[in-house]
């Protein structure tokens, strides 16, 4: 900082090198923002000036003892925060210019059916997780289930959700426009500030969508509510119009070049 207030004039490196750590900052800030690693975060920026105080102030115990715990400091960061580290990443990822590495998203026919599929399934309460992927993938949930490889119809929802089916425990994963497979299990939420009244569909859901940015549609067995869940963020009672718009905002609008409306719906009759 010293060499570059010593300088005449400031290049254009030095503002893109400013712009750089500015932006990372603030990405920073929002990913923390909310989460545990808010009070770490505070914690660790008085450590830090509590390093640079016993320097100044000639405190050899304090840092001593700072100096010789950041290590350890370090490594239990990552064994607490690891869920939280892979979320960063992620978002990371996310960023736009990696945009030309994207996945293939769903389709206005593929959402409706969706939509309808939830419409029905909560007016007679039957139990269901979807999971649709977007950036990240989802291989090692696909790999623990049952492959399908098929595409998304009302039909096949209901046959795969339907009660006593072998399909109809875990979660179906959406990739594209196509089911890639029923019965996956996902990961349970740890978050202690899940409330206890959430059952295992909303767990899952929520443990899936903490780590990673896929999307999941959750309709309750026992209230027949339907749920978007979305960056570890649950939205219930949600309407089927209300999912609907959500879907395409989050997934983008185009339309099945290859399958007419009327195809996917008769696809299984």
């Amino acid at each position: 900082m010293a060499e570059l207030l010593r300088r005449p004039t400031i290049a254009w490196w030095d503002l893109l090198d400013i712009a750089i750590v500015s932006v990372l900052i603030y990405e920073l800030l929002l990913l923390i923002r909310g989460t545990r690693a808010v009070q770490m975060a505070l914690s660790g920026g008085f450590i830090i000036g509590l390093f640079f105080l016993s320097r100044w102030l000639e405190l050899e115990t304090v840092n001593w003892v700072i100096r010789n715990l950041a290590a350890y400091v370090v490594f239990a960061i990552i064994v607490l925060f690891q869920t939280d580290i892979r979320r960063a990443l992620a978002h990371f990822g996310r960023a736009p210019f990696f945009r030309y590495f994207e996945r293939a998203q769903s389709t206005d026919e593929t959402i409706e059916e969706l939509v309808v599929t939830a419409a029905n399934f909560a007016s007679r309460r039957t139990g269901a997780i979807v999971v649709i992927e977007r950036q990240i993938g989802l291989r090692n949930y696909i790999e623990g289930g049952i492959p399908l490889d098929a595409m998304v119809t009302y039909d096949l929802m209901t046959s795969i959700f339907q009660p006593g089916s072998p399909l109809h425990d875990g979660a179906a994963i959406i990739q594209g426009d196509r089911v890639a497979a029923a019965a996956c299990f996902l990961p349970l939420s740890v978050n202690p500030r899940v409330s206890r009244g959430l059952g295992t569909r909303h767990r899952a859901a929520l443990g899936l969508t903490e780590e990673n940015d896929a999307v999941a549609i959750v309709v309750s067995e026992e209230t027949g509510s339907i749920s978007l869940v979305l960056e570890g963020h649950l939205q219930r009672g949600i309407s089927p119009e209300a999912l609907r718009t959500r879907l395409r905002s989050l997934m983008g609008r185009r339309r099945r070049a290859h399958l007419p409306r009327v195809e996917a719906r008769s696809s299984l009759t």
